[in-house]
């Protein structure tokens, strides 16, 4: 779904500019998206196969939610919004917890240059799995792993399905959890 968000310089300032997303990837123009991780007090983390019919990574498996920020969008109502429309599930802001900004650059071809800030957030999920509503458009499946698994699986991103985001991205996702999990 093309979408009107606001165009960010490479270092993650505002512009005051604005586009089309589409328009945003032709260009290679830098915008920003939210990524949500949810975990479990059991230590298992929500991951979310990528629609097949998604532009880029269809059918790999990714953070549990993730979408772009609209235009003008604050991010937690962003945040907010992703989660609500990509698994059916309502939550308070105060349950997101940001853990950082992650600057990602992927070329995945001419027309398609996908240059973002990822504001990341992690929320721990209090609910049963089979309680999600997932966006038929947006995401394939959902399955909760433990964070062994997760970390096993990372080593070898293709093998086992994984957008290939940056390592550092993935471990910092792993040590923040990992910080909860063990605290609660």
């Amino acid at each position: 779904m093309d979408e009107l968000i606001d165009i960010l310089d490479a270092e993650g300032n505002m512009t005051n500019m604005t586009a089309m997303k589409s328009e945003a990837h032709k260009n290679g123009w830098f915008h920003q998206t939210v990524h949500i991780w949810f975990y479990t007090s059991e230590g298992k983390i929500l991951l979310q196969q990528r629609g097949k019919d998604k532009d880029v990574y269809p059918l790999l498996w990714d953070v549990s939610v993730a979408g772009h920020i609209g235009a003008g969008e604050e991010i937690i109502t962003s945040a907010l919004r992703e989660i609500q429309e990509e698994i059916g599930l309502t939550i308070a802001s105060s349950d997101l917890e940001k853990i950082g900004i992650f600057k990602s650059v992927k070329n995945h071809s001419e027309v398609l240059k996908d240059n973002e800030f990822h504001h990341t957030f992690i929320a721990e999920l209090k609910m049963p799995l089979n309680s999600l509503q997932k966006q038929d458009s947006e995401v394939e499946g959902l399955k909760l792993v433990s964070k062994k698994q997760l970390s096993s699986e990372l080593k070898d991103v293709s093998k086992f399905n994984y957008v290939p985001h940056d390592i550092l991205y993935y471990e910092t996702i792993q040590k923040e959890i990992s910080h909860r999990i063990n605290s609660i």
